[in-house]
């Protein structure tokens, strides 16, 4: 685990301790990371926001709160807004590491499916319906649904990026966005998430980060994979793509071309740039991992999976292996896929599966850990998207993306095991404040950058020409 900076993300300098607070919390349990990176709750904290960066987070009379700070009581803070967090537990915002947001409009359409007639008969003809206004909508209602169960930054892999983009800034959460292409669109394709990704790195006040999104090695051909390598190396952006989404497309991937797909990347150069591979349960542990390895000890780029848990049991899949992947210095943050596959994009729910499911097939209850859970849905996720020096802990310099949790429930009380109490019996719906940049997105459960009525009104004025079939087109064909 990478501990956190002893200062802010680079260009960025918080005020000093003396000058007015934008936001102060008062009265939370705090969770933070010691210099090794490990846990540490910190009881009574005061959590002190400054031009949309932690300032400091300290125990009420600890011996490192600044003199100001210490002299004064904490609700007597100067400050534009003070929240009063009794009774909530702080942590860094949720990183969603991989969905399609746009996909909610199709939430529960094809269900007990395997994966080529879900995508053949069902999701690749709808999507050949999509509309910029339908991916707007489904975005705006995906980032109130984020929102609500306490996601601060979400990395999304679709198409009509822009409208997407313009959903994130109105609703006020930090991205990660890549304009996902096929090979079968041509050098058009490409280029039009190169497009994207330039014009809009740094958009919303810094909140968007881009990348590049080519969609799986079985749907893009190793040149244009090798052409993508180059340009991420040229401009310096993360890949993100799916890989070794299961079994099956491993088995293909060798028949067709005596590669595992893992190799088919290391082979277009694109293990040696940042990448961000979704889902990866069909690694072939002993000829992906020490490629993978190999990756992660090089100076190159940075190598990381997102793990979307509930997806795979609705499919049949094996499940990530992520004991094996840390174990080989890969990062792995927590994820959802998309709402069409997974029904939900409840990362609290993805913190506990993962916790689950690793216990089950490793067969070792002492693996995964409610603290190594949370781990992975912190620090891991915030580095899995490239942005591990500026979220994931709540320290001084860090971006002030926070969210207050609820611990007062009776499904959560008595607590005698902190870390266990948020893993394995508090819920998304337990999120009570959501802050981005020291922005309050929502507060007491109260939305305030969408209007939820409004989306779902003009999205289901558009439905029946989306789920419309009778065309018989499709936008790719699944093979696996």
């Amino acid at each position: 685990m990478t501990p956190p900076p002893a200062t802010g993300p680079a260009g960025l300098t918080p005020r000093g301790p003396h000058g007015p607070a934008d936001l102060v919390v008062t009265g939370c349990t705090a969770l933070t990371h010691d210099p090794h990176g490990e846990i540490v709750f910190v009881d009574d904290a005061t959590i002190v926001v400054r031009d949309g960066l932690i300032a400091s987070v300290t125990a009420v009379g600890a011996r490192n709160a600044t003199a100001a700070e210490h002299v004064t009581a904490p609700e007597h803070l100067p400050a534009a807004e003070h929240i009063d967090g009794r009774g909530t537990v702080a942590l860094p915002g949720l990183v969603n590491c991989h969905t399609h947001t746009p996909m909610v409009a199709l939430r529960g359409l094809a269900e007990d499916l395997p994966a080529h007639a879900w995508f053949n008969d069902w999701i690749w003809p709808v999507e050949s319906n999509l509309t910029e206004r339908v991916v707007g909508l489904g975005a705006r209602l995906a980032c109130a649904e984020m929102i609500r169960g306490g996601v601060t930054t979400f990395a999304d892999h679709y198409f009509a990026m822009d409208a997407v983009a313009a959903a994130t800034e109105e609703s006020g959460l930090r991205a990660l966005l890549g304009q996902t292409y096929f090979s079968s669109q041509g050098p058009e394709g490409r280029a039009a998430s190169l497009d994207f990704a330039l014009r809009l790195r740094g958009a919303a006040d810094g909140r968007i980060t881009t990348c590049l999104a080519p969609h799986a090695p079985y749907t893009v051909e190793g040149p244009d994979l090798a052409a993508t390598a180059e340009l991420a190396g040229e401009h310096g952006l993360l890949v993100h793509i799916h890989a070794a989404e299961n079994r099956e497309q491993t088995d293909n991937s060798l028949a067709r071309h005596g590669r595992t797909p893992i190799e088919v990347l290391e082979r277009a150069g694109l293990l040696d740039v940042d990448l961000l591979l979704a889902h990866a349960t069909g690694l072939d542990t002993v000829r992906d991992l020490p490629v993978l390895r190999g990756a992660a000890e090089r100076s190159g780029g940075r190598v990381a999976v997102a793990s979307a848990p509930r997806g795979y049991l609705k499919f049949g899949w094996d499940t990530t292996p992520v004991r094996a992947l840390c174990e080989a210095g890969i990062p792995v943050g927590l994820a959802t896929d998309g709402a069409a596959s997974n029904n939900t994009l409840d990362v609290w729910e993805s913190m506990t599966l993962t916790a689950l499911v690793q216990k089950y097939v490793e067969r070792d209850p002492t693996w995964l850990t409610a603290r190594q859970a949370l781990d992975h849905a912190t620090l891991q996720s915030a580095r899995a998207v490239g942005l591990g020096d500026e979220i994931g802990s709540l320290a001084e310099g860090r971006r002030a993306d926070l969210v207050l949790v609820d611990v007062t429930g009776p499904h959560t009380q008595p607590v005698h095991d902190l870390a266990a109490t948020l893993v394995h019996s508090a819920r998304s719906g337990d999120v009570r404040t959501t802050i981005v940049a020291g922005r309050v997105l929502m507060r007491d459960r109260e939305l305030l950058t969408v209007d939820v009525s409004e989306v779902v009104g003009e999205l289901g004025a558009l439905l029946p020409g989306l789920v419309d079939r009778s065309h018989g087109k499709r936008i790719q064909e699944y093979e696996g």
